[in-house]
C-alpha cells in the first residue's frame, strides 16, 4: 500500500511539474508576443476609426495587406523583402491589434480605409499586395481607387471564383480550432505546441508533410507565420469576420481594374486559391498568373520565386526613368 502511495504521490507530481513547466512556457511566449506587437507600430485616424500601421523603406509606396491571423507584423514580415527599394506601408485591417472594427467591417469599407491611411501619410499612389484573406479590401482598393492603385498582386487570394464552392472547415479537428482556439490565447499555443501538424493543415491550409522535406528555412518561415499569430486574443475579431468574408466572397468589378495585375497562387492549397487567382488574372485586363504544383497557402518551397514575380511586377509599375545627359552634368 505505501508502494502504490508513493507511486501515485510521484505521478501526481511529476504531472503538476508538467502543467507548471506548460504554464511558464505559454507565459513566457504569450509575453513575448505582446511585447513584439507592442513596438514599432503607429495610429492614424480614418472615418472608420483608428488604423495601425507599420513602415519602412523609402521611394514609391507599396501597401502590403496581411492575411487572416495577422496585423502589421504579419504584413511587415513579407514587405522587409522590399523595403529596400520602396517604402512598405504595413496596415493592420478591422479587428487587428490596435485597428478599429467598424459596424460594418467589409472590404469595401478596409479598402477605403487604405485610402485614408495613404492620405495621412500624404501618398498619392501606391501599388498593393494583399495576401489570403487579405486580397479581398486589396482587390477592392484597385476597383475602387483606380486613381490611387499603381498595381494589384494577389498571393493566394481568399476572393470570389465562379465555380469555388463556399470553403469550409475540412473536419471536425478544424471546426474545433477555428471556433474555440482563435479566441483564446491558452487555447491556441497548446494547439501550436502540442499539436503543431493539425494547425498548420487547418488554419495554415498546407500539407504539414511539406514542411518536413522542405529546406530548414523555408520550413521556419512556415512556422514563424503560425507562432507569429499570438497573441490571437488581439487578433480575433478580426480573424473571425475574415472567416465570415472568405467562406463566400461575393464577386468584384474586375473589369474596372487597370493597374497591372498579378495573382499568385499553389494546386495544392486548401483553401482552394487557385480558382479566384485564375479568375482575377482572366478577368483583369493583361493580368498574370503564376502558379505552382505544390506549396499549401504558405508557398512552402516557393518563397523565393514568389518574391521574384512579385519584384518584377513593381518594378514595372515604378519604372525607373532614365538621366539624360544634362541631368548627369
Amino acid at each position: 500500500m505505501k508502494i502504490r502511495t508513493a507511486a501515485l504521490a510521484g505521478a501526481a507530481a511529476l504531472a503538476a511539474a508538467a502543467v507548471a513547466a506548460s504554464w511558464i512556457g505559454f507565459s513566457t511566449e504569450l509575453e513575448h508576443a505582446r511585447e513584439r506587437v507592442h513596438i514599432g507600430s503607429s495610429v492614424v485616424a480614418t472615418r472608420f476609426g483608428p488604423m495601425e500601421f507599420a513602415e519602412a523603406g523609402s521611394g514609391q509606396a507599396v501597401l502590403v495587406v496581411h492575411g487572416t491571423g495577422g496585423g502589421f507584423d504579419q504584413g511587415m514580415a513579407l514587405g522587409r523583402y522590399f523595403a529596400g527599394d520602396w517604402r512598405v506601408i504595413a496596415p493592420s485591417r478591422f479587428g487587428y491589434l490596435r485597428s478599429s472594427f467598424p459596424d460594418n467591417p467589409s472590404s469595401e469599407n478596409q479598402a477605403d480605409a487604405f485610402v485614408d491611411l495613404l492620405d495621412e501619410l500624404v501618398i498619392e499612389r501606391a501599388a498593393v499586395i494583399g495576401v489570403s484573406a487579405g486580397a479581398l479590401s486589396a482587390i477592392e482598393f484597385a476597383v475602387r481607387h483606380p486613381e490611387r492603385c499603381a498595381a494589384l498582386i494577389v498571393l493566394v487570394p481568399a476572393a470570389h471564383a465562379p465555380d469555388r464552392p463556399p470553403v469550409t472547415p475540412p473536419d471536425a479537428v478544424a471546426s474545433g480550432i477555428i471556433e474555440h482556439a482563435l479566441k483564446s490565447d491558452l487555447l491556441f499555443w497548446a494547439g501550436i505546441t502540442f499539436a503543431e501538424d493539425a494547425m498548420i493543415a487547418s488554419l495554415l491550409a498546407t500539407d504539414p508533410a511539406l514542411l518536413k522535406s522542405a529546406p530548414d528555412a523555408e520550413a521556419e518561415r512556415a512556422r514563424g507565420i503560425l507562432r507569429a499569430i499570438l497573441p490571437v486574443s488581439e487578433r480575433s475579431r478580426g480573424l473571425l469576420n475574415d472567416a465570415k468574408l472568405a467562406a463566400s466572397p461575393a464577386p468584384s468589378k474586375l473589369e474596372a481594374i487597370t493597374a497591372p495585375t498579378l495573382a499568385i497562387s499553389l494546386e495544392d492549397d486548401r483553401f482552394q486559391t487557385l480558382a479566384a487567382a485564375r479568375h482575377l488574372a482572366k478577368s483583369v485586363p493583361g493580368g498574370r498568373l503564376v502558379s505552382f504544383p505544390t506549396g499549401g497557402h504558405v508557398w512552402v518551397g516557393h518563397n523565393d520565386e514568389v518574391l521574384a514575380a512579385v519584384e518584377e511586377t513593381l518594378r514595372a509599375a515604378f519604372p525607373v526613368k532614365p538621366l539624360n545627359q544634362a541631368e548627369l552634368k
